[in-house]
């Protein structure tokens, strides 16, 4: 079969289309035929070795993808061939086959396209288990989202505006507004162009953010921490400047406020039933329209690497989607 092979730890520009061998499920596996795969900035990240984890190589990227299961191992319970299912993994996506584990693989609702479907459980899974299980998101809360325009920062716009919150969107260029705004936010702050605590200051009332919701990290990250509101939560998600910041924690001690990890792939292993009912969440909000996917633009499976610098150039609004077949 057709995969994507990464070989080195060289980064998007040494990736390679190949021929390899059809993977076979075995116990709680199932063998999917993949229509759809996203390209996420962790994706990125792996092939860099720049991640948390590092897998053997060579490796197939590709940690989220869509498409119609065609074996399961004997183990498998809840899926058969034929189903149309999403399904999430350290690794495998960009190929024309893959394995998912039963517990990360979720059944499409009727009418769901593949491509949108490809889109979901990273992006959406992230804000949803910030704001849901980890901050515990009340309605009408103040909502501040740094790239907010990227996969999981519009992921956490349109689910904050699902959950009633008062989304304030952090992007680093103009050209974004209008499409952070079309999913539900209230108020935009250019970061790079507008002074960031000023702005927090005059949108809330001098009172600061209840929940901040962060994917930059750096100078960002420090800024949010000096305009929390008193009992807020403060959450990194992840340092797509490259920067992992320094907190002096005198200012959470002042204010009574929280940080909060948010590693939503750590949670999935922990937790897998629990991460299997959120995706069963985010599946059905998909499937009745409650939740919108923003995908940039489909690409050819040969097109990962290109894909991949796309994101690292921070080009793409939402997501890059791949289409197998």
């Amino acid at each position: 079969m057709r995969a994507i092979l990464c070989s080195s730890f060289t980064g998007p520009g040494d990736l390679r289309l190949s021929e390899i061998d059809e993977p076979k499920p075995s116990g709680d596996e199932i063998l999917i035929a993949v229509h759809a795969a996203s390209v996420s900035f962790m994706d990125q990240l792996v092939v860099s070795g720049l991640y948390q984890m590092r897998p053997p190589t060579p490796f197939v990227p590709g940690t989220e993808a869509s498409g119609v299961v065609v074996a399961v191992g004997d183990k498998v319970t809840g899926f058969a061939p034929g189903d149309r299912v999403a399904c999430s993994a350290w690794t495998g996506g960009y190929a024309e086959r893959m394995i998912a584990k039963e517990s990360k693989t979720v059944r499409l609702p009727d009418g769901v396209a593949f491509e949108a479907a490809a889109t979901v459980l990273h992006n959406y899974g992230t804000a949803y288990y910030a704001l849901v299980e980890r901050a515990r998101a009340q309605r009408d809360e103040t909502l501040f989202v740094t790239g907010a325009a990227g996969g999981v920062g519009l992921a956490a716009v349109d689910l904050g505006r699902h959950l009633g919150l008062r989304v304030v969107a952090g992007i680093g260029s103009d050209d974004k507004a209008n499409l952070v705004r079309a999913y539900g936010a209230s108020e935009v702050i250019n970061y790079r162009t507008e002074n960031l605590r000023d702005r927090i200051k005059a949108i809330t009332g001098g009172e600061g953010i209840d929940i901040g919701f962060d994917n930059v990290g750096g100078a960002i990250f420090e800024q949010m921490a000096r305009s929390m509101k008193w009992g807020g939560r403060l959450m990194p998600i992840g340092f797509t400047s490259g920067e992992i910041p320094q907190l002096p924690m005198n200012l959470p001690l002042l204010k009574n406020y929280s940080i909060l990890g948010v590693f939503v792939g750590a949670w999935v292993e922990k937790f897998s039933a629990d991460a299997a009912r959120m995706n069963a969440k985010l599946m059905q909000l998909l499937g009745e329209g409650k939740i919108r996917p923003h995908i940039d633009r489909v690409l050819r499976l040969e097109e990962a690497g290109e894909a991949m610098r796309a994101v690292a150039n921070r080009t793409v609004q939402g997501r890059i989607v791949l289409k197998i077949r």
